[in-house]
């Protein structure tokens, strides 16, 4: 675990660094014509392999282990698909005075994405919580994350994002849900030689991911949406996003604590239903945006680095609390008390 607490040393990701330089890439050399045509299908191509990657990782007898511990993956779950999109729901108050319709689209669609896994692990870690709760929360946001972001895309977006209907749809089931369940099926074959080429395997997910973005904000370029962004517009932007991340911060931490949860379970609830994931957010806005997905990511891009920094400090100030005293009561326990037994029947599963 010692690799993972790597994120709380450094003040920016050094992935969102290479983001911004794609980023600059596009804004300086945007493919056009027939290098449009041939980055589009690339991106494509790689969204396709990305999620078939995803299936193929996914262990379903680790994610069925961890069903034991429903409860703290219901609440998790819940922060993710219900409470964020409420704040960004509530946040279309804001527009036209401090968002333009635009970028509140972008932001909507950031409530709507999945969990991250790889953080959320590395700060519960590093906070002393429930690590293989974090682990498996993080995956099943994941996993349903597959589904339930297209739809409540297609329910709250309606038109305005990229034109939701039976065709975006199916572009959805056939670059999304069926790479990753034909990883899912391979995955006794070829789950062996996945687990020994990780690390290289690791720079093929990232590598998709900026050509996914090279290819929106080359869109992006060549259309002039970024001529309709402000700079006053993304520092509102950045003030509603740091207001939503710190209700959500709140609401993990001292809502888990009204349900009767522990400290160790938590650190992990907070860490992963505080949190959205960059990795798939990114390829979905992709698929579900098409020419508008430059500034359909943007939010999310700035989001995912201010949570890093965010839970960065929160995960090392976690990791100074007192140890939590053991109970005595074995009785009680046995009747499933939350403190303990849930974060122990997680540790035996995960």
């Amino acid at each position: 675990m010692k690799r993972l607490s790597r994120p709380s040393w450094i003040p920016i990701d050094p992935y969102i660094l290479a983001l911004i330089a794609t980023v600059g890439l596009a804004a300086l050399l945007p493919a056009r014509g027939t290098a449009a045509d041939v980055a589009s299908g690339a991106s494509t191509t790689a969204v396709a392999f990305l999620f078939f990657l995803y299936g193929a990782r996914l262990s379903t007898r680790e994610a069925m282990d961890g069903l034991r511990h429903w409860r703290l993956h219901v609440t998790v779950l819940a922060c993710t698909f219900v409470l964020f999109p409420l704040l960004g729901l509530a946040a279309r108050g804001l527009v036209p005075v401090l968002l333009p319709q635009n970028l509140y689209e972008g932001l909507l669609f950031l409530t709507l994405v999945p969990s991250t896994i790889q953080s959320s692990i590395a700060f519960t870690s590093i906070a002393r919580g429930n690590v293989p709760a974090a682990i498996c929360a993080g995956s099943f946001s994941s996993l349903a994350g597959i589904v339930l972001t297209p739809l409540l895309a297609a329910a709250l977006l309606g038109n305005s994002g990229g034109g939701f209907n039976a065709d975006s749809l199916m572009k959805i089931v056939l670059q999304l849900l069926v790479p990753f369940i034909a990883g899912q099926l391979l995955r006794r074959w070829i789950g062996g030689f996945i687990a020994r080429h990780k690390k290289i395997l690791g720079y093929v997910d990232r590598g998709s991911i900026l050509l996914v973005v090279y290819t929106a904000f080359s869109e992006g370029m060549v259309q002039g949406i970024w001529h309709q962004v402000s700079a006053v517009r993304l520092a509102g932007l950045l003030v509603v996003e740091a207001m939503i991340l710190a209700i959500m911060l709140a609401v993990t931490w001292y809502g888990a604590k009204a349900l009767g949860f522990g400290r160790a379970d938590r650190v992990a609830i907070q860490f992963a239903g505080s949190k959205k994931s960059l990795a798939s957010g990114l390829p979905m806005a992709s698929v579900l945006f098409g020419a508008h997905a430059s500034l359909a990511v943007l939010p999310l891009m700035l989001f995912h680095q201010m949570q890093l920094m965010v839970c960065a400090v929160i995960a090392k100030r976690r990791a100074k609390d007192p140890e939590e005293p053991r109970p005595v009561n074995l009785t009680y326990e046995d009747r499933g008390a939350p403190s303990r037994t849930g974060a122990g029947t997680a540790t035996r599963s995960g």
